[in-house]
């Protein structure tokens, strides 16, 4: 059974796309969270983040991983996969 992965983004932003990238190319399924320009949403992020409210911030089985850089981070440790089968 493969993990449940949740994301959330603002459209245009580069770390945002590359994250989502990476988790295309592993043929991921995930729930996309687009919230440009809604404030409300991304204080409720924030929150989730443990007051991280920059973007993307991603989630693995409703735990936080953290963003772009942290998600590829697991990916060059070898650790994302075993995440993402959880």
């Amino acid at each position: 059974m493969a993990a449940n992965v949740e994301i959330y983004t603002w459209s245009t932003c580069p770390f945002c796309i590359r994250a989502k990238a990476l988790l295309n190319k592993k043929e991921v399924n995930y729930q996309e969270y687009a919230i440009d320009g809604d404030d409300i949403e991304r204080k409720k992020m924030a929150i989730r983040a443990n007051g991280r409210n920059t973007l993307p911030q991603i989630f693995i089985s409703d735990k936080h991983i953290g963003g772009c850089d942290d998600l590829h981070r697991l990916e060059a440790q070898g650790k994302l996969d075993e995440l993402l089968q959880a």
